[in-house]
């Protein structure tokens, strides 16, 4: 066990995990960038994928943002034909959000190459450790791991 009271421990930790997570996004990075998207981007496409047929209400909930946060980006998305809004088969009212095939297409090449890293790390690593990875990321998002 880490002892967090020591201040050169607390930084080694925080360093990292923000290593870590520069090493994570990096490559996504880049490729949003040449689209001219960023993370947010990112993570719009991402819940998309994993949830299809999401609303926007059950999108916004997942990424604890507002709704004008959630526009501008939900906005570009469907105008680069990423993301379709269709309406709701049982409430006409209600839009659900779906990643076209092209959306699709992207989301998989960003997932890949962070699936990759993972792989590769995951395989250093050893299953003890991939297994506390796992543990220590679940409770920092509170064991969030689907919608509620």
């Amino acid at each position: 066990m880490l002892d967090l009271k020591n201040p050169s421990i607390q930084q080694q930790a925080m360093e990292a995990f923000f290593f870590g997570y520069q090493a994570f996004t990096a490559k996504a990075d880049e490729m949003l960038e040449r689209r001219g998207l960023s993370r947010v981007h990112q993570r719009i496409v991402f819940f998309i994928a994993r949830y299809p047929n999401l609303s926007v209400k059950e999108l916004l909930a997942l990424l604890g943002v507002s709704k004008q946060a959630l526009n501008m980006p939900l906005r570009q998305l469907q105008e680069m034909h990423l993301v379709d809004s269709v309406a709701s088969q049982t409430d006409k009212r209600k839009r659900l959000l779906e990643l076209t095939a092209e959306g699709l297409k992207f989301e998989q090449a960003l997932r890949r190459e962070q699936v990759k890293l993972l792989e590769r790390v995951f395989a250093e690593a050893g299953e003890a450790a991939v297994n506390g990875w796992l543990a220590v990321n679940l409770a920092l998002g509170n064991g969030q791991t689907h919608l509620d």
